[in-house]
C-alpha cells in the first residue's frame, strides 16, 4: 500500500509518503521520500526542501504564499526529477491529512467526503489558524489526484475520551449543549508518544500513568492513563492552556471584556493579538522561535528572558495540574520542537519536580537524546524524549481505515 500523508501546521507544510505491506512494522519506517515547506523563510515566500530515503535532496524557494500552488509543487517532486519515488500517480493508494479539529461529530479517523470537509470548514471558527490550512491541502489533493481516497485524521480524537469533568467548563450549562467544551489538540503527537514510551520502557501502555509534553510552535500537554487522554490543557480551541509561541495560552477572560470596554477591539483584531502577536512573541519582542529567544537572551535582552521564565513557569504550573489528574507518575515525556530539542527546557522543567522523586541525569539530558530515557538511574519518575512522528501515526491511521 502507498500511503501520502499531508501534515500542515501553522507555519509550515510537511509531506510524506510510504509504501507498507500486509503487516504494520514495529518501528515507524523510513518514508521514501519527504518533502517541507517553511512559511517563516521569507515575507511572501516558501521554503521547500525534499529528501528521499536514497538519499537525493532537493531545495527551491517558492516565490509565493498561495499554499495550493506550493503543495502542487511540492507534489511534482514526488513522480518527478532526481526526488522520484513513483511513476505515476495512479500507484497512490490513500492520502492522509492532519485535520486540526473534529469537534464532536469525528471522535476517530473519518474517510473524507464533501460532507465531512463542510464541518472542517464549519469547525474553522474554533481553529482559525490550522482547519482552513487542513482544508487546502485536502482540495489540492482532489484537484491533483482526483478519486484517490482522502482520510481526515482528526487532532481533537485522542482526546473524545475525556471525562465530563475535564471537558465541561463551569459556565452556563448552555454552553455544553451548543458544543462549547474542551475538545483538546496534538492528539495524534500524544497519541504516537504514549505508544512509543510504552514501548521504550517495555511496558504495557495499559499500566502507565503519562505527561506528555508538546512543545512546538503550539504547546499543550496530555494527561494520559491506561493509554488514553484523561485530562489536556488546550480546549475549545487551540488558544488555551500553555504559553506558545505566538499564542498566550490561558489568560483571565476579564481581560478581554476590559480591552472591549476600554479600546473598542474588533473580534479579528483581538484574535491577531492573542494567537499571532502573544506568547514568545508578544513578551520576547523578538520572535515566536525559541531558538531566537535564547539567542537574545544570550546577549542580554530582559524581555526575551522574562519570555522564557513566564514560559517555564506555565509549564510547570501546566504538569502540576496534569499530576494531580492522574494521581501519580510513571514517566513525563518532552517532544516536538522545543521538547526534542532544548534541553535547557528540559532541564528547568524538571528541576522543581524533585519532591515527586524525579531526578535528571544531566550529562544524558545535555547529549541530544532521541527516544531515550534522559532520567537519572535512581528516579522515580523516568523523564523520556521522543522524537514525535505525526506523519507515521497518520500513516498507520490510513492502513488501519483501508482495512475496515
Amino acid at each position: 500500500m502507498k500511503i501520502l500523508v499531508l501534515n500542515a501546521g501553522s507555519s509550515s507544510q510537511k509531506s510524506c509518503f510510504y509504501e507498507l505491506n500486509d503487516t504494520l512494522p514495529d518501528r515507524p519506517p523510513q518514508p521514501l521520500w519527504e518533502a517541507k515547506i517553511d512559511w517563516t523563510h521569507r515575507e511572501g515566500a516558501g521554503e521547500l526542501q525534499v529528501t528521499t530515503a536514497a538519499g537525493h535532496r532537493f531545495e527551491e524557494e517558492i516565490a509565493s504564499d498561495y499554499r495550493a500552488g506550493a503543495i502542487a509543487r511540492m507534489l511534482e517532486t514526488l513522480w518527478q526529477g532526481e526526488t522520484q519515488v513513483i511513476n505515476s500517480l495512479n500507484e497512490i493508494d490513500i492520502v492522509g491529512h492532519r485535520v486540526v479539529h473534529g469537534g464532536e461529530n469525528y471522535q476517530q479517523s473519518t474517510r473524507i467526503s464533501p460532507e465531512v470537509k463542510q464541518e472542517i470548514a464549519r469547525l474553522s471558527e474554533f481553529a482559525p489558524i490550522h482547519n482552513p490550512i487542513n482544508l487546502e491541502g485536502i482540495e489540492a489533493v482532489e484537484k491533483i489526484l482526483k478519486n484517490v481516497p482522502q482520510v481526515a485524521v482528526f487532532d481533537t480524537a485522542f482526546h473524545s475520551q475525556l471525562p465530563p469533568a475535564a471537558f465541561v467548563y463551569p459556565g452556563p450549562y448552555e454552553w455544553l449543549e451548543e458544543g462549547i467544551r474542551r475538545y483538546g489538540f496534538h492528539g495524534i503527537s500524544h497519541q504516537y508518544c504514549a505508544r512509543r514510551a510504552a514501548e521504550i520502557l517495555n511496558r504495557d501502555s495499559a499500566d502507565l500513568r503519562l505527561i506528555s509534553c508538546h512543545l512546538g510552535n503550539g504547546c499543550s500537554l496530555a494527561a494520559v492513563r491506561d493509554g488514553l487522554s484523561v485530562d489536556t490543557t488546550m480546549g475549545f480551541t487551540p488558544l488555551d492552556g500553555l504559553m506558545m509561541g505566538s499564542r498566550s495560552g490561558a489568560i483571565d477572560p476579564g481581560i478581554i471584556i476590559h480591552l472591549l470596554r476600554r479600546s473598542h477591539f474588533t473580534a479579528e483584531e483581538l484574535d491577531n493579538i492573542l494567537n499571532r502577536n502573544s506568547g514568545l512573541k508578544g513578551i520576547s519582542g523578538v520572535s515566536s522561535d525559541m531558538r531566537l529567544v535564547a539567542e537574545a537572551i544570550a546577549n542580554g535582552n530582559s524581555r526575551a528572558q522574562l519570555a522564557l521564565d513566564i514560559y517555564i513557569h506555565r509549564l510547570r504550573a501546566g504538569i502540576g495540574a496534569m499530576l494531580a489528574s492522574l494521581g501519580g507518575l510513571d514517566a513525563l515525556i518532552f517532544t516536538a520542537g522545543v521538547g526534542e530539542n532544548s534541553a535547557a527546557v528540559r532541564a528547568a522543567v524538571c528541576e522543581v519536580f524533585g519532591f515527586i522523586g524525579l531526578r535528571l541525569d544531566g550529562e544524558k539530558n545535555l547529549n541530544s537524546p532521541i527516544d531515550d530515557d534522559v532520567a537519572a538511574v535512581d528516579s522515580a519518575v523516568r523523564v523520556l524524549v521522543i522524537h514525535t512522528q505525526e506523519d507515521w501515526e497518520i500513516a498507520r491511521e490510513c492502513w488501519d481505515i483501508s482495512r475496515r
